[in-house]
């Protein structure tokens, strides 16, 4: 049996971040997110595949078919270290990269132990509320918006009125943002990117209180992994788009009218989270190429032991060059 995880695995998954995040950068601006992905999920599967742990991706680019590699239920890693299961957004935010706009991350989440991390199937999308960690705890997604304003206000010491909800811009949240408005509280409407604004919802420096909405649900399992590092909440249900997806749901047994919460998204209480940024944004800043070298900003997490780590590095171009074509091609 696999020894438990000891040791920071952090400093590993930044580099799986980092790798990712300066091959989709060489495509910042340039119109095409499907090549941006692709750079970035080369670059993040070269690395992952020289950690000493015996990894299978539950959330990835997709099934199989569609996604030959990082793909759902890939094994990952040398096979050699503790047993865990991985979620993985190369970039979040690839529509952001190609248009060169700000907010886009290389994203990655390890927990230790098997059968601990949500798998959504073939839904693509969830209901989400997410909070910090003054009103974890205080938060019903089955309640009305009003309601839940009101207990993240009072947590907070707020007046509903000073309160800043983060949604995506999509029709599909009209009601929750015209409920935020008739409850008076402010609105910052972003497009795309959901995983920083959750965890915007848990940083003292931000003025971001609550997250709503529906928004894909590979990013409800990573917000949710960076979110129990932070001490925040996260709580969502399935959200299918036709009756087609309905249907899948019923098949494959999933519940769509169960809450879904930050334990049952990641169950294991030893999680690892790290991001690196892409293209510069609140969070963090965007890979800076010069003559010789790439600037990468990063965050590290781990529920274990609460900590919480930013690091900038700067990478020597010519070694990378010698080490992987996968990043500089």
């Amino acid at each position: 049996m696999a020894e438990p995880i000891e040791r920071n695995l952090g400093l590993d998954l930044v580099r799986v971040t980092e790798t990712a995040a300066m091959a989709a950068a060489r495509w910042m601006g340039r119109g095409d997110k499907e090549a941006a992905d692709q750079a970035a999920v080369d670059g993040m599967r070269a690395h992952l595949a020289t950690l000493d742990i015996d990894g299978v991706v539950i959330i990835g680019e997709g099934e199989k078919d569609s996604a030959p590699m990082l793909y759902n239920g890939e094994r990952v890693g040398t096979g050699r270290g503790v047993k865990v299961e991985v979620a993985v957004d190369p970039v979040d935010g690839t529509t952001l990269t190609s248009k060169g706009e700000p907010g886009a991350l290389s994203v990655i989440a390890v927990t230790e132990g098997t059968g601990l991390m949500y798998s959504p199937g073939p839904l693509v999308y969830m209901d989400k509320i997410a909070v910090g960690p003054e009103a974890a705890g205080l938060i019903d997604l089955d309640a009305p918006v009003e309601h839940n304003l009101r207990q993240v206000a009072k947590a907070k010491g707020k007046d509903v009125h000073d309160l800043t909800v983060v949604l995506l811009d999509r029709p599909r949240n009209e009601s929750y943002i015209q409920a935020v408005r008739a409850a008076g509280a402010r609105i910052k409407l972003i497009r795309d990117g959901d995983v920083a604004a959750s965890i915007s919802t848990a940083r003292s420096d931000t003025s971001i209180d609550l997250l709503l909405g529906i928004g894909g649900s590979p990013e409800a399992v990573l917000s949710a992994a960076a979110l129990k590092c932070m001490g925040g909440e996260i709580q969502c249900r399935l959200w299918p788009r036709d009756d087609r997806e309905a249907a899948l749901a019923g098949e494959g047994g999933l519940d769509l009218q169960k809450v879904i919460g930050t334990d049952d998204l990641v169950g294991s209480n030893n999680v690892f989270f790290a991001a690196t940024g892409v293209t510069g944004g609140d969070y963090l800043r965007g890979v800076d190429f010069s003559a010789d070298a790439a600037i990468t900003h990063s965050v590290i997490m781990r529920s274990k032991t609460g900590s919480i780590r930013y690091m900038e590095a700067r990478h020597n171009l010519a070694k990378l060059r010698e080490i992987s074509a996968v990043v500089l091609d």
